[in-house]
């Protein structure tokens, strides 16, 4: 059996740690660790190595990578977030969709009387809704 399970969020920028502590003042949260690249390793020395966060209670990890690849973040993998009442709804979707995408705009649909869905700055993808 496994022991735990973390989303893991690999940035191809250099805003690994600008990102982490970024949700982690939206949501609450703690980080954990950051691990930084040396001068003598294949990353950018001082960027993120390695990291670990939680928000909500839930596990993240995230780096910056020292390869760029050919792929990014997608919607088909999505954080999403309970909110107990509309007004943290509102806040969250509106301060996670300035400057990304809009994919679903806040509004009431056949499944929650407040969601929206959007790709944040750095692209990762979240929905939010009312429980």
């Amino acid at each position: 059996m496994a022991e735990s399970m973390a989303t893991f969020l690999m940035f191809q920028d250099g805003r690994a740690e600008e990102a982490m502590r970024w949700y982690v003042s939206l949501f609450g949260g703690t980080i954990e660790r950051i691990d930084r690249w040396g001068e003598d390793e294949p990353g950018e020395t001082g960027r993120v190595k390695y990291a670990s966060f939680t928000l909500a209670g839930h596990a993240l990890r995230c780096m910056d990578s020292p390869p760029v690849h050919a792929f990014g973040f997608t919607p088909s993998v999505s954080l999403f977030v309970d909110c107990a009442d509309e007004a943290e709804v509102d806040r969250l979707f509106t301060a996670l969709s300035e400057g990304g995408q809009v994919l679903m705009p806040l509004g009431e649909y056949e499944f929650s009387r407040r969601f929206g869905w959007c790709n944040d700055r750095y692209g990762v993808s979240w929905q939010i809704g009312l429980v």
